[in-house]
């Protein structure tokens, strides 16, 4: 399982990428890997409001439908728009090709909460 150092990670298993002012946002591949074989994403609209720890949108696997969580609050301002097409991408490459939203924090502090990738293998491997 890969879990990138220079990531940030929430509790709902989404990654976050700062990215100048902005972050982008995905599902990391322990989620993929638990999901099984997604396909469909749902994502919001570039100019929604995202609130941490809120639903933003959902992946959907061979298995189940789950909520996409935020983890921080902010205004999306991109959309990746090859997920509706090629949602096989989370499963193929949940850090690079299948980051889901980008989001102009309204308080990038919220960033300092999330766990960093030590803290997130450690939760990880109690699962």
């Amino acid at each position: 399982m890969s879990i990138p150092k220079e990531l940030r990670y929430s509790e709902e298993h989404e990654w976050v990428k700062v990215e100048g002012e902005n972050v982008r946002v995905g599902i990391t591949d322990f989620a993929q890997h638990e999901l099984g074989d997604i396909v469909f994403v749902e994502l919001p609209e570039v100019g929604d409001e995202v609130t941490a720890d809120e639903p933003f949108g959902s992946v959907e696997s061979v298995k189940t439908v789950s909520e996409l969580y935020a983890p921080i609050s902010g205004k999306v301002v991109a959309v990746n728009e090859d997920l509706s097409d090629s949602p096989e991408f989370v499963n193929e490459s949940p850090y690079e090709k299948a980051w889901m939203i980008e989001i102009e924090p309204s308080n990038s502090a919220e960033i300092d909460n999330l766990m960093t990738a030590e803290q997130y293998e450690e939760m990880t491997k109690e699962n």
